[in-house]
């Protein structure tokens, strides 16, 4: 314990025996001094002693300053005598490690205190970080879903052999990409928000939502019409309940408009809580009813002349009749592959936005002289295309696909097809003149061509973002 301690006001106070040998060396300091000057004062040589005395002490006094001030005495700037401090450890992979890559996991776990517990320490013993984490309960277990960043080197059988052995069955996963770090609440309201803005937007919203599926939409009257040809399905539209059925990996919804929406995802069952997200959203769609973005583009055509695009609904199905009938019955033939006095019966289904988008070219008049359809077929998208003859060879047609492949490209879509004849040079050559690759099949005079996403199409964009900007 020292002998200074700190008052309450800060100033330091000395205790009394500091004191009190302070002065007792003090005195026995001047005794010792008294009696040396008086033994060498009586001496017989005492006055040159004394002299002589007095100047080697002046010497050492003076060396020692002059050591004290050429070395010094202070401790060196890096000697504290604190001990030194520990070495920061950063938390998480260190930024000097290998590559990693990212992963998405699915596995069942028992519903019992310790089980979440010991598989994370069964990945974290394989070097494999849980960036997120979303349960899914069931009767019996619960379904976790993990986002996983590994080491580049772990092997994806490492890391289901480590799952199984920590308890996890039922083990699923594959590689996931940056997109997948947007946390679950996020991309939920995302797709909330497209819904909302777009009804087409729907089956792309529910194919991002549950991930790699097929989504069918199947109206009332075809549905009755299979009922008759092929027998009773396995919940038909007037069996279905009205919060819709879930059967392992297929689920099935009751559509805004009426029919049926059913979902596919063979390699994966789906869980109850993505069967309530994806009601929830359909619920949403059926609330808001129909709608579709009301903006346009004015383009000039090379002419002259003033054209509008914009896209197109079922308001628009007896200006699309009044086109048809303008078009020649060689143009309808091309482009509906069947009798040209079955071409309207067609319109309804192809501008309803359940079914895809449809853009409509309109001149200054008001009249609908082009229709460009994006169609979603099940996994793969369709385009099609019919312009009026007086306005055909003027680049409508192109700007239309163009349009149409972008919007496929912005919803993730990997291709999109064009079913044809070979005699529709203008198809074909619209198609070329995308700049993509592309794939020809002809099957009894039936051209399909397919072009590959995997470049970027023309200079485009959806009417809906541009409508947000104004």
């Amino acid at each position: 314990m020292t002998d200074v301690k700190r008052a309450r006001d800060g100033r330091p106070v000395h205790h009394w025996r500091r004191d009190v040998v302070e002065l007792a060396a003090l005195f026995t300091a001047v005794a010792v001094a008294d009696a040396v000057a008086n033994l060498i004062g009586h001496g017989p040589d005492g006055p040159a002693l004394l002299l002589i005395s007095a100047l080697v002490l002046i010497a050492t006094a003076g060396f020692h300053m002059w050591w004290s001030r050429r070395h010094g005495h202070a401790p060196p700037a890096d000697d504290t005598g604190t001990r030194p401090p520990a070495e920061e450890q950063q938390a998480g992979p260190s930024g000097t490690e290998g590559a990693s890559a990212l992963w998405r996991m699915r596995t069942t776990v028992q519903d019992e205190p310790g089980s979440l517990a010991t598989l994370c320490g069964a990945l974290a013993g394989h070097r494999v970080d849980i960036l997120s984490l979303q349960t899914h309960p069931l009767a019996e277990g619960t379904v976790d879903e993990f986002l996983l960043r590994a080491p580049e080197e772990l092997p994806a059988s490492e890391i289901t052999r480590a799952v199984s052995q920590a308890g996890g069955g039922d083990t699923w996963i594959e590689r996931a990409d940056a997109h997948d770090l947007v946390d679950a609440p996020t991309r939920v309201l995302g797709l909330a928000t497209r819904t909302a803005l777009d009804a087409a937007e729907l089956p792309l919203a529910l194919r991002q939502l549950l991930g790699r599926c097929t989504i069918r939409s199947l109206p009332s009257p075809q549905f009755s019409a299979a009922f008759e040809q092929e027998g009773p399905p396995s919940t038909p539209e007037a069996a279905l309940p009205q919060e819709g059925a879930l059967e392992d990996t297929v689920m099935r919804l009751r559509a805004p408009e009426g029919g049926v929406i059913t979902v596919e995802r063979p390699y994966l069952p789906f869980t109850p809580t993505e069967f309530a997200r994806a009601r929830a959203l359909v619920e949403l769609d059926a609330r808001l009813g129909p709608r579709i973005p009301r903006s346009q583009d004015v383009l000039k055509l090379a002419e002259g002349s003033d054209i509008k695009v914009r896209r197109a609904d079922t308001d628009d199905l007896d200006a699309a009749k009044a086109m048809h009938a303008r078009c020649s019955a060689r143009t309808l033939g091309l482009r509906y592959h069947g009798p040209v006095g079955d071409a309207d019966r067609y319109l309804n289904h192809l501008l309803s936005p359940r079914f895809g988008r449809t853009l409509a070219v309109q001149t200054a008049s008001g009249k609908i002289v082009g229709l460009g359809h994006l169609l979603w077929d099940g996994d793969e998208t369709e385009v099609a295309l019919l312009v009026e003859d007086a306005w055909q060879r003027r680049g409508i047609g192109s700007e239309l696909l163009g349009r149409l492949v972008t919007m496929a490209a912005e919803a993730g879509c990997a291709s999109v097809y064009a079913v044809t004849q070979s005699s529709n040079t203008g198809m074909v050559a619209a198609m070329r003149g995308l700049g993509l690759p592309l794939d020809y099949q002809i099957e009894e005079g039936t051209l399909v061509v397919t072009a590959r996403l995997d470049a970027t199409p023309m200079a485009s964009r959806l009417p809906y973002e541009r409508a947000q900007e104004r």
